[in-house]
């Protein structure tokens, strides 16, 4: 099976959908916000932090993110002058999981390592939330957010803001984004375990 790769917005279930991923077919899990706070607090000036400027972030982590997938998912293990391939495990299968992906410089640092098409190397689903109103996003984000999380305390006002200007126009952009790229598009708006046990299914007989 291939190494798997969820984007989408957020609560669109990225991180519960990777952790059913994990226990089903043995993968292991890598959080792109994980790896987004260790650039901020390790290198703070390349400017890759989390809930800072989306773009910016999302721009300066790629070229990481692509000789990060080259070198873990190529035929040969080899870049340059390095030859890897004694590091090679076979079997020893991930699922990456985030919102900050510039696909465009990605899948051009990806073809120095013989990868042509995202979807040729990768099992690409992209989750979205393109059913649901500006009251149903709010009343997810009260349900669903924990203390981790950075809109947990942000007043009803506040929520409805931030899903009108930047949480709506954003899953519609990348919707739009990852079906370029050949993702495979689920909608988590309602019957979100139902469309979780469909990606396992799918991915089960790929």
């Amino acid at each position: 099976m291939k190494n798997i790769i969820i984007v989408g917005p957020s609560r669109a279930g990225k991180t519960t959908l990777a952790k059913r991923l994990s226990e089903k077919f043995n993968y292991f899990v890598i959080s792109l916000d994980k790896l987004v706070t260790t650039f901020q607090a390790a290198y703070p000036q390349l400017d890759i932090r989390l809930n800072w400027n989306r773009n910016k972030t999302t721009e300066n982590i790629a070229p990481f993110i692509g000789h990060f997938l080259g070198l873990f998912s190529s035929n040969d293990g080899i870049k340059d002058d390095l030859n890897l391939r004694a590091h090679h495990v076979e079997g020893n299968h991930f699922v990456l999981e985030g919102g900050y992906f510039d696909f465009e410089k990605i899948a051009s640092i990806l073809k120095e390592y013989g990868t042509e098409e995202l979807k040729d190397r990768f099992t690409l689903i992209g989750l979205v939330q393109g059913q649901k109103t500006v009251d149903e996003y709010v009343n997810d984000f009260k349900k669903y957010d924990t203390e981790d999380d950075w809109t947990y305390n942000l007043n009803e006002d506040e929520l409805r803001e931030y899903v009108t200007q930047d949480a709506i126009p954003f899953n519609r952009a990348m919707t739009d984004n990852l079906t370029e790229y050949g993702f495979t598009i689920y909608d988590t708006s309602t019957e979100r375990e139902s469309v979780f046990d469909k990606i396992v299914e799918d991915i089960s007989k790929s």
